[in-house]
């Protein structure tokens, strides 16, 4: 079940991809079959990052992050 970590609502576009970037903010890029959209920060909120949370934009628009599932292997940062 993944928990709500947001509280900026994305109102989303069609032919773009939605992302949430190393920095923390969201933002969006043009699919393929929209040659004229330009890459750009949608939100001005930022979300902190903690490790082994998979983070997304859900439908409702808003950031959530859920519990990555790595049974029982380590991730590259801890093997070293």
């Amino acid at each position: 079940m993944a928990e709500r970590v947001g509280r900026e609502k994305v109102e989303r576009e069609d032919g773009y991809l939605y992302f949430l970037g190393k920095d923390g903010h969201v933002w969006r890029t043009p699919m393929r079959n929209n040659p004229r959209g330009r890459k750009a920060r949608v939100t001005d909120e930022k979300v902190e990052r903690e490790e082994g949370f998979l983070y997304f934009i859900d439908k409702n628009g808003y950031v959530a992050r859920t519990k990555m599932n790595r049974r029982g292997r380590l991730s590259a940062r801890r093997r070293r």
